[in-house]
């Protein structure tokens, strides 16, 4: 049996890393096997290279290094992982990238879109959970923790990312799934269960 490979995104503040544990902890009950993950720290190199990011390298070569995290992730935890036939949530995977360096930084979108290519060796997510919410928003929800070096760029940087998410959701509908994040956890995440069941029943077949 394959591997399942389901990712989550959005902005600042949007839910996704709760509702991933919470994700993983209902498919576990049911019997899956079930590992997660997150980028950039995924590996001991990707823990590595968050911390560069706080000498705000340039443009390209924060690109650069987010490939480099995500070719390490991808070798030694996703692609085994879904060689074993597990179910991998990872939060963020090559969309962030897109949407953050891409619409948000200005990097070429073409380039970004060869670069995962080549990075992940073609291992692309089976359903991408989008969890939209505004940004002004997001913040309100995060304003009491200390904020990293991306979460510090303000509203119009993370406006961009939202709308290059939203245009990923535009152009690929059936992979990646919209979720109004601003509604109660309970009501995020039934419309997660429901759309991950839907994925997992036809993955499987």
């Amino acid at each position: 049996m394959r591997g399942v490979f389901i990712t989550f995104e959005g902005v600042e503040g949007s839910g996704k890393t709760t509702q991933m544990k919470r994700l993983a902890r209902g498919l576990r009950r049911a019997g899956h096997a079930v590992e997660c993950t997150r980028e950039p720290d995924g590996t001991r190199l990707g823990v590595e290279i968050r911390r560069l990011f706080e000498e705000a390298p340039d443009r390209l070569a924060e690109l650069w290094l987010f490939m480099a995290a995500r070719r390490q992730h991808v070798v030694e935890k996703i692609a085994p992982w879904l060689k074993k036939g597990r179910i991998v949530l990872c939060d963020r995977y090559t969309d962030a990238t897109i949407a953050y360096q891409g619409y948000g930084r200005g990097v070429d979108l073409e380039m970004i879109r060869d670069l995962n290519l080549r990075a992940t060796g073609g291992i692309l997510p089976d359903l991408t959970l989008l969890f939209d919410l505004s940004p002004a928003e997001g913040f309100r929800r995060i304003g009491w923790r200390r904020l990293d070096r991306f979460e510090q760029l303000g509203l119009g940087f993370h406006r961009r990312v939202r709308r290059g998410y939203l245009e990923l959701c535009r152009a690929e509908p059936k992979r990646v799934r919209r979720i109004d994040a601003a509604r109660t956890t309970d009501a995020v995440a039934a419309d997660v269960r429901t759309i991950v069941e839907e994925a997992l029943a036809r993955c499987r077949r």
